[in-house]
């Protein structure tokens, strides 16, 4: 470091300093849990402004809406600028684009799709709408859901659909596979039709059908590399193969592709990503220059210490070790309980205590391995009074939010039928299958008068709010939805219940008037798009009055990229975490490992590993063994004598 060096680089470690200076040619950087890599990605772009690359030629993509977020508001304040959601917007100057993977998806088949006829406004299929099209795709096909689970196909079709296959060569390969197999094949091309029927995309087409429209038309793909200078992607190591492509066709001649992962923070396997984009990046991109950020600037000395215990017993890696030269800090916690309603008292009382020495809320997590695992959690959190929020039940799932999205989707294109169906009957109107079925056969003429004058009122309004849909603000186009459509008398009358409701519906305008920037289409349609792509983590940036600060309950995939000062790690038992899958062939050791890795690294001050000695599963109590992982970490490092820990953890 030279006096002569800009302000924004003296704060940077050696190694950090030396990714953001590689600004040309194809760059990886290994960074470990905590190393700084969003400080290093934001330093990066903005060194390369100060460079004189145009900002509107810089992309950054990384995996939640919440990352992303932070680093654009990062960028933006280092350029002077005040964040908002105006700049975040396509055609915003002076700004780089920075979005999710499915956010450029969506930009790429917004502005480009056309050339493989994707509809300008599209809708964006969740896990719901999935599921209740492949259940209507089994039935007919005369096929049990409870047999053939739609959320078995939809995962099948997702890992498929990411490495780039289509439902007719799927159908091709399968043969006879299997019978399962044979009928995800066929509930496949239904799925397809409906999606293609409703102008919908679900998640994983965001990314496939930018994959095709980039292979197949080098005239748009010519575009994006000469829009897309310098490319930035955070958590490599979680990209699937497809999106692998993806960022080989949006990377020009120069290869300026600069990105970061961690193979040791790798755990999503099971949905398809692919440690190989990272550990064969070389091969990829021939000449690359490596870094590795091992300097630990978040955790204990002890948490760091017992992380790289964790880990290194893992053989398919890149070698890295991380440092700190934070305090040693408290000693790990490891604490068996009789059963797994006590282990969760035991916690609600250790957290409680936490609070009671002025801990804030927001600081403490509680990780567990499986959904399952939070029932017990939020019952011994509710009757310790102890203020939560659980993580997994998505703002957006809740029915009345989805009403009032299908409503304002319908507004946008009044041809689309599963939103037609859902905002006809919210709220109802005396509108049946019958009707509906005749409507949706082209059959309106056979209507009964009465039902033919509910119709024609019904269509009305959505004939207004397409026409307010035009010049309205996005939060006045949610006003506007709970009237017209006789959500709020509705919500009204049913007390309590109607009221929390209606509070959410309310909520979701407050969360609209972000897009206010731009009447009209545009800032519906970004609306709509953001809501259909937000994640978990985007429920901690929610405001939720007064339990704004409060602890967080999660599952361990769902706190990855997060930090807390006290972290507790429940239900270390073998066969929970370690997890076992259906048979043995299901069980990857490494990336079980990977994932305790990534929960012990959540915690900056103090880790509490907690267990049942017995378990109750679909009503039997099981005894259990302690979890292997917790050998992995040095006694001396646990808050309990040696024989303490030797019976603790004895298997």
């Amino acid at each position: 470091m030279t006096e002569q060096e800009p302000h924004y680089l003296k704060r940077l470690n050696d190694r950090q300093r030396e990714a953001v200076l590689a600004i040309d040619g194809p760059v990886s950087v290994l960074a470990g849990a905590g190393a700084g890599k969003t400080s290093v990605l934001t330093t990066r772009i903005y060194h390369l402004i100060r460079q004189g690359i145009e900002p509107e030629s810089i992309l950054a993509v990384t995996f939640t809406n919440k990352a992303a977020r932070e680093m654009r508001e990062r960028v933006l304040r280092m350029l002077g600028r005040e964040p908002n959601e105006r700049a975040a917007f396509r055609g915003a100057t002076g700004v780089p684009f920075i979005a999710t993977f499915h956010g450029l998806g969506r930009e790429l088949l917004e502005q480009y799709g056309r050339a493989i006829n994707v509809p300008r406004y599209f809708s964006i299929y969740d896990r719901d709408d999935g599921k209740r099209t492949i259940r209507q795709a089994l039935k007919a096909l005369d096929v049990d859901p409870k047999e053939v689970p739609p959320s078995v196909i939809l995962a099948r079709i997702s890992k498929e659909k990411g490495e780039g296959v289509t439902a007719a060569k799927f159908k091709e390969q399968v043969g006879r596979e299997s019978f399962r197999a044979l009928i995800t094949a066929e509930a496949w091309l239904r799925y397809e039709t409906t999606l293609a029927k409703e102008k919908a995309l679900d998640f994983d087409d965001l990314i496939a059908l930018p994959v095709r429209l980039l292979s197949e038309h080098e005239d748009v793909q010519r575009q994006v590399r000469e829009r897309f200078s310098h490319i930035h992607i955070d958590e490599y190591q979680d990209t699937n193969a497809l999106q692998g492509r993806l960022a080989e066709l949006i990377t020009n001649d120069a290869r300026n592709l600069f990105v970061v992962g961690d193979i040791d923070q790798c755990v999503y396997a099971w949905r398809g990503a692919t440690i190989d984009n990272l550990l064969r990046f070389d091969e990829t991109y021939p000449n690359a220059r490596h870094i590795v950020l091992e300097h630990n600037y978040r955790s204990t000395k002890t948490i760091v210490a017992a992380a790289n215990e964790i880990i290194e017993k893992n053989v398919n890696r890149k070698e890295k070790r991380s440092v700190t030269d934070n305090a040693t800090g408290e000693l790990i916690t490891i604490q068996a309980l009789d059963t797994a309603e006590r282990e969760a008292a035991w916690v609600a009382s250790e957290a409680a205590r936490a609070l009671a020495n002025d801990m804030p809320a927001r600081e403490v997590a509680v990780l567990y391995r499986t959904n399952a695992q939070s029932r017990a959690l939020e019952e011994a959190f509710l009757h310790a009074r102890l203020p939560y929020r659980l993580l997994g039940t998505r703002f957006f799932d809740r029915k009345e939010v989805k009403d009032v999205l299908a409503w304002i989707r319908l507004a946008l294109d009044p041809s689309r039928e599963a939103d037609y169906v859902r905002a006809v009957q919210a709220p109802s109107r005396g509108i049946g299958k019958v009707t509906l079925g005749k409507i949706a056969t082209g059959r309106k003429g056979e209507l009964r008068p009465s039902d033919q004058a509910k119709v024609e009122i019904f269509e009305a309004v959505i004939t207004e709010l397409t026409q307010a849909t035009l010049k309205k603000l996005p939060s006045e186009l949610v006003k506007l939805v709970l009237e017209r459509s006789g959500m709020r008398t509705s919500l009204e009358k049913e007390g309590e219940d109607g009221q929390e409701r209606l509070e959410n519906v309310r909520e979701l305008g407050a969360l609209a008037s972000r897009y206010d920037w731009t009447p009209g289409t545009e800032g519906v349609a970004a609306f709509l798009a953001d809501a259909a792509l937000a994640s978990d983590q985007d429920e901690l940036d929610r405001p939720r009055g007064k339990n704004q600060d409060a602890i967080t309950l999660m599952t361990v995939h769902a706190a990855k990229g997060l930090e807390f000062n006290l972290v507790f790690v429940t239900g270390m038992e073998e066969g929970l975490f370690p997890h076992e899958g259906r048979d043995d062939e299901d069980r990857d050791e490494e990336e079980e490992r990977r994932l305790f890795y990534v929960a012990v690294t959540r915690a900056k001050k103090r880790l509490v590993l907690t267990l049942a000695r017995a378990r109750r599963i679909y009503g039997t109590e099981y005894l259990t063994e302690p979890s292997s992982f917790l050998r992995d970490i040095d006694p001396s490092r646990v808050a309990l004598s040696y024989e303490e820990y030797e019976d603790t953890i004895q298997i």
